[in-house]
C-alpha cells in the first residue's frame, strides 16, 4: 500500500509524535508498504525523512516551550494538506499528538480532500481532545470520574479558585490544560507542600490553553486499558520508579516499570475493561484508542480521558498491550490499517 506516515506537527506533543512517527514508518516499512513520512510544519515543500526526525531517536525531558509553538505556522499544515503530497494515497497512517493532530482539525482537512486516515472521526476526535466534554459524557454514561472544575482565562482570580477547589473537590488537585496530553502543563498541587503553588500551577496550565481544569487527585494506582476494533486488551498497570507519571516518566527509558496484564481481582480487571469500552463508545471512537484510569486504595476506579492517538513509541502503552495478546508491532499497525479502511 501507499502510505502517508503524517506526523511531528505543531503541538506540545511534538517531540513524542516525532517518535511515533519514526517507529510507525519503520514497522510499515518491514511490512512491505511503500511509505512517505510528513511533517506538516514544512508544509507543501517536505524535506527527506532523516531531517524531519533527525539523528537522535529521544523524545527528551522537555516538551516544546509555548514560544517555541508560537513559531509553528497552522497555515503550513492547511499548504501540506491541499498540496499533492497526498495525491495517490491509499491511506494517511496519524502519528500526531495533540492539539491540530488528535482534535479532529487535521481529521477535517483530510476528510475534505477525500483522503482516508487511521483512528477516530472529526467529532469524536475533538470530543476526546476536550477533557470537559469528556468527563460530562461519562458521568452521563455512569463511567466514575473524579470531581472537576473549569477555569477560563478571563476569570483567573486565584483566591477565587482556591475557594472553589476547596469546595469542590479539596485538595490535593490537578491543575492541567483541558485539551493537552502527555501530561504537558499538568502540576498536583497540596498547598501546604512547597513544591508547586496554585498560582504557579495555574499559570503553566494556561501558557498551554485557554481554559484549564481542575481535577480532584485520586491516589492509587495508574491503570490504562486499549481498544482494537470492538475488544479490549489486557489492562496495564504503570508504576513510576518516583514521583507521578509525568512527561519525563513516560518517554525516559527505565524511569517507570509496566505490568501487563496488572496484578488485579479477575472481576475487578473485567469491569475496568467494560467501562473503557464504554468510554470509548461514550465518544463515538473507532479503530483504536487508550482509555486511562485511577485506582484508589480502596479498589475504586476513575477514568481520566480516551487518547484517539495514543502513543506508538517503544515505550508507548498500545504496543505493550496488543504484544500481551500476541500481536507484533507491525501486526498492530496492520490491523490499525486494516480496521481504518472499513
Amino acid at each position: 500500500m501507499n502510505i502517508k506516515v503524517l506526523t511531528g506537527g505543531t503541538s506540545a506533543e511534538r517531540n513524542v509524535a516525532l517518535a511515533s512517527g519514526r517507529a510507525i514508518a519503520n514497522a510499515l516499512k518491514q511490512s512491505g508498504h511503500f511509505v512517505k513520512v510528513v511533517d506538516p510544519i514544512f508544509g507543501a515543500s517536505q524535506p527527506d525523512e532523516e531531517k524531519i526526525f533527525g539523528k537522535s531517536s529521544a523524545i527528551g525531558e522537555e516538551f516544546p516551550t509555548p514560544e517555541e509553538l508560537k513559531s509553528y505556522s497552522n497555515r503550513k499544515v492547511i499548504d501540506c494538506v491541499n498540496s499533492d503530497l497526498f495525491d495517490n494515497t491509499d491511506i494517511v497512517f496519524l502519528g500526531l499528538h495533540g492539539k491540530f493532530g488528535e482534535d479532529g482539525k487535521i481529521q477535517s482537512l483530510l476528510e475534505m480532500r477525500g483522503v482516508k486516515y487511521t483512528g477516530s472521526g472529526v467529532t469524536s476526535s475533538s470530543m476526546a481532545m476536550d477533557k470537559n466534554i469528556s468527563k460530562v459524557m461519562f458521568r452521563h454514561f455512569n463511567i466514575p470520574t473524579p470531581r472537576w472544575l473549569m477555569i477560563n482565562k478571563d476569570a483567573n482570580d486565584i483566591i477565587k479558585i482556591d475557594e472553589s477547589i476547596k469546595i469542590e473537590m479539596g485538595y490535593p488537585a490537578v491543575i492541567k490544560p483541558n485539551d493537552e496530553g502527555s501530561t504537558v502543563g499538568l502540576s498536583i498541587v497540596q498547598p501546604d507542600v512547597e513544591d508547586i503553588q496554585l498560582d504557579k500551577a495555574v499559570e503553566i496550565a494556561f501558557s498551554y490553553s485557554e481554559r484549564i481544569m481542575a481535577e480532584q487527585f485520586i491516589d492509587g494506582r495508574e491503570l490504562t486499558v486499549a481498544i482494537l476494533g470492538d475488544e479490549t486488551l489486557p489492562v496495564v498497570e504503570i508504576k513510576p520508579k518516583h514521583g507521578f507519571y509525568d512527561y519525563v516518566h513516560k518517554y525516559t527509558r527505565g524511569f517507570t516499570d509496566y505490568f501487563c496484564p496488572a496484578d488485579l481481582p479477575e472481576k475487578l480487571a473485567k469491569e475496568i475493561q467494560d467501562k473503557a469500552l464504554i468510554a470509548h463508545n461514550s465518544l463515538g471512537c473507532k479503530v483504536y484508542s487508550r482509555v486511562d484510569f485511577r485506582l484508589n486504595p480502596k479498589n475504586e476506579y476513575y477514568c481520566l480521558e480516551v487518547n484517539t492517538l495514543p502513543g506508538l513509541t517503544v515505550l508507548s502503552l498500545v504496543p505493550k498491550a496488543a504484544s500481551a495478546v500476541g500481536l507484533s508491532f507491525p501486526q498492530l499497525l496492520n490491523r490499525i490499517i486494516e480496521l481504518s479502511l472499513k
